[in-house]
């Protein structure tokens, strides 16, 4: 349900009816809301999302990250899943109530970006990147684009669509 209509916008009455189970259930359970959707993002990055991780342990850093983008075009064009990232839309829209889901989404996307970041540091030292290639640049730059696919793809991108986009993308790599 996070996924799908966001954390504002999935209601206790929404939860409740997709688990099967009653508000007391839930809040014994989980505590809040809050604490939920918590859960939710850790089962997501374990589970769907885990090919960010995956990704950056590719031979190369422009292979990785080339699987990084495309793992999440994947993702994001499989019809069963809901369209978009959970991380990146569960938050698009919040209001004030909310502002603690904003920073911990906000901090798990700044998490995956020094992931990318800590992987092209690699590369440069191997070797791998180019030597006036900035890893920090480039990993917000990957990061961006990524976020970007999802963001198309909420707003109805096709598979074909997206996958031009990382074309695109990928000829920014420095040489």
């Amino acid at each position: 349900m996070f996924w799908r209509k966001g954390y504002e916008g999935t209601s206790l009455a929404d939860l409740t009816r997709a688990m099967g189970i009653n508000r007391p259930s839930l809040y014994a359970a989980f505590g809040d809301k809050e604490a939920l959707f918590r859960k939710a993002l850790d089962r997501y990055a374990e589970g769907p999302a885990a090919y960010v991780r995956e990704s950056l342990n590719e031979k190369t850093a422009r292979g990785g990250a080339e699987t990084l983008l495309r793992r999440a075009v994947d993702l994001l064009s499989d019809p069963r899943n809901p369209h978009g990232c959970l991380n990146v839309q569960g938050a698009l829209v919040c209001g004030a109530a909310a502002e603690p889901i904003r920073r911990e989404l906000t901090s798990r996307r700044a998490a995956g970006e020094a992931a990318i970041r800590r992987r092209l540091r690699r590369a440069k030292a191997e070797g791998d990147l180019a030597l006036d290639a900035d890893p920090a640049d480039l990993a917000r730059y990957i990061a961006t684009v990524l976020h970007g696919l999802s963001v198309q793809a909420a707003g109805g991108a096709n598979r074909a669509q997206l996958l031009r986009v990382i074309q695109t993308a990928m000829r920014a790599w420095p040489r």
